[in-house]
């Protein structure tokens, strides 16, 4: 695949993490917000303060992500196989 593909797909984590990030912010920064929307440019999603977990193994699962398509960018990551006899 090309590196364009990739640089696209890295953007759209990027602001998929920025969202997030934003909604975790705005739970800890303020006790009396219950919900927030999310939007990604993709989807829309709103969440509670009961989705803190969930919210924060959905950055984390992004950052992974994120990590993952640098290191195709940056061919990084190549795996050699060989036989063990």
């Amino acid at each position: 695949m090309s590196s364009d593909f990739y640089s696209a797909r890295i953007e759209q984590v990027q602001a998929q993490i920025i969202a997030f990030e934003d909604a975790l912010t705005a739970f800890a920064a303020n006790g009396a917000v219950q919900s927030y929307t999310i939007d990604t440019g993709q989807t829309t999603q709103t969440v509670t303060r009961s989705n803190l977990s969930q919210l924060r193994n959905t950055v984390t699962s992004l950052y992974n992500q994120l990590a993952t398509l640098e290191a195709r960018v940056n061919g990084c990551g190549t795996v050699q196989a060989r036989p063990g006899w």
